[in-house]
This record gives structure tokens, sequence and C-alpha cells, in this order.
């Protein structure tokens, strides 16, 4: 079980989609998510590919994939938000839905990674975010969260499971 006043962090925090407009979580509370740290020139960047079809098969389930894009490990996204949508657009045809560029770690870290970080992964690793692409499926209201690390693939069984098994309903 999540903590309550993570997940009331992970839903409430201030975010602005990719183009500035302001965004809000709480519209995802009732579905199974899978939050993901995204870079444009990271070797994981075909990591891209699995999320957008991770996100066709399921979406008219109950589920979506939020981009946080990110550029604190090696500056791999370095573009202006403009940039950044032709980029996933253009080469990986992605529709789900990316938000403004934030930071994962240090003091600056968005309360959205500050209510996610304390979740440990398979090899038992709790805190920063290790590389561009960690993965988290969250289950409807943050009941439950599972970490993956940025090199696990979107479609690895593991990862498929975690997610079919947050589905609602």
């Amino acid at each position: 079980m999540a903590n309550p006043t993570a997940t009331e962090e992970l839903y409430s925090a201030p975010i602005h989609a990719l183009d500035g407009t302001p965004a809000d979580l709480h519209v995802y509370r009732d579905k199974a998510l899978l939050i993901v740290n995204v870079a444009s020139q990271c070797g994981l960047t075909p990591h891209y590919a699995g999320l957008e079809r991770l996100h066709e098969k399921y979406s008219a389930r109950g589920f979506a994939v939020l981009g946080f894009p990110c550029n604190q490990f090696g500056e791999q996204e370095p573009g202006t938000p403009e940039e950044i949508q032709t980029f996933c657009s253009t080469n990986y045809a992605v529709s789900f839905p990316l938000f403004e560029k934030i930071d994962v770690n240090g003091e600056g870290r968005h309360p959205v990674y500050a209510a996610l970080t304390g979740v440990p992964d398979e090899k038992g690793h709790t805190g920063d975010i290790t590389w561009n692409f960690e993965k988290f499926v969250v289950s409807p209201g943050a009941g439950s969260i599972t970490r993956f690390s940025p090199t696990t693939d979107p479609e690895a069984e593991p990862l498929v499971a975690a997610i079919e098994a947050a589905l609602p309903g």
C-alpha cells in the first residue's frame, strides 16, 4: 500500500503539460499508470516505441503512460518543449501525455517524483532515480506502485504483468 501522503502528492502536484498549459493529475486517479522520466538523446530513447505500444494496447482499459522529460542525466533532454514534442511525434508517433520538463532528483525534485522515489525496484533500490526511463506502474488511486529500472524494456513480461494487475475493474 502506498503512503497516503505520497499518494495525495502524486495527484495534487502542480504540473503543466508539455505545451505549458496547466494539467491536473487528478484526472488520472482512476486509471492504471506507467509513469516514466523520458529523454530524447539517450541510448534508451527507443523505449518510446514500446511505451506507445503499451499506451495504445491498454488505454481503452483505463491505462495511460505519462511521460516526464528530464535533462538531469547526461543532459540527454536539452530540447525546448516544441522540440521534444516534434521529436516524439515524428520518431515514435507518441500519443500519450507528455508533461513539462522536470527534475526527478535533488533539491528541485518535482513532487510527483518525491511521491515515487520511496518505492523499491526489483533489486530493492529506493531513493534517487538512477537514469532516464525509470518506470513506475501505479494502480488506480496509487493503492500500489511497482518500480522498474531504466533498462527494463517497456514490454518485458514483469512490467506488462504489473500493468495488467493494476488495470481497473
